[in-house]
């Protein structure tokens, strides 16, 4: 796959167990309009650049799946997951406030509107953070905050879930939190972001 700064080699033997799974290759055209791993493609190569040549991706599109979807492909994934040679790099923006995107829920009781949407960001990011795929669910389905990536973050969740019942011990933080403007209005809008990283203990 190509970057700005050099090329990015798949990993062809990798693409051919997942195929063999249940994991499909998507249609050309899906492909040209997604462009979500275009956006992270060139920040890999950059952090990985003194190890160009000593590395492959396996870059895996998630769309809208069911729990029980996102269960089977965690339970896939998770032999992936547990191998210290990988690395696994799950995106997702968090929540997208205001009636362009249609979502406006305000909680009045947290002051301003996007105090509101951090608090209902943070809800989300404590389950996450307990690593209960269940109960995230059951969270977007309560409140419909527009994770956009709910269903990587749910295939990750499932993923460690599967390990867990295998012994592995992880834990997983978030680091970093942050809005691309502060909404005081409902002609506002904002996007909400948030970063995290797992550990194997």
């Amino acid at each position: 796959m190509k970057t700005p700064l050099y090329d990015l080699k798949v990993d062809a033997e990798i693409n051919k167990e997942l195929a063999e799974v249940g994991f499909t290759y998507i249609p050309k055209q899906a492909d040209e309009d997604e462009h979500s791993i275009e956006m992270h493609l060139p920040y890999i190569a950059k952090v990985m650049e003194d190890f160009r040549d000593q590395f492959t991706i396996v870059p895996i599109m998630v769309g809208g799946l069911t729990p029980e979807k996102e269960e089977f492909y965690g339970e896939k994934l998770a032999k992936y997951l547990a191998d210290p040679q990988n690395l696994f790099v799950i995106s997702s923006d968090f929540c997208h406030w205001g009636e362009r995107f249609r979502y406006t829920n305000y909680d009045e009781s947290c002051g301003p509107i996007y105090k509101s949407i951090e608090n209902l960001d943070r809800q989300g990011m404590s389950i996450i953070e307990s690593l209960n795929p269940k109960e995230f669910t059951k969270y977007l389905k309560n409140c419909g905050n527009t994770i956009c990536g709910r269903h990587p973050i749910g295939v990750l969740l499932q993923s460690i879930s599967t390990l867990q019942a295998r012994n592995y011990k992880m834990s997983l933080q978030f680091l970093k939190y942050d809005q691309s403007s502060k909404c005081r209005d409902f002609s506002d809008s904002s996007v909400s972001y948030a970063s995290a990283s797992l550990i194997f203990e």
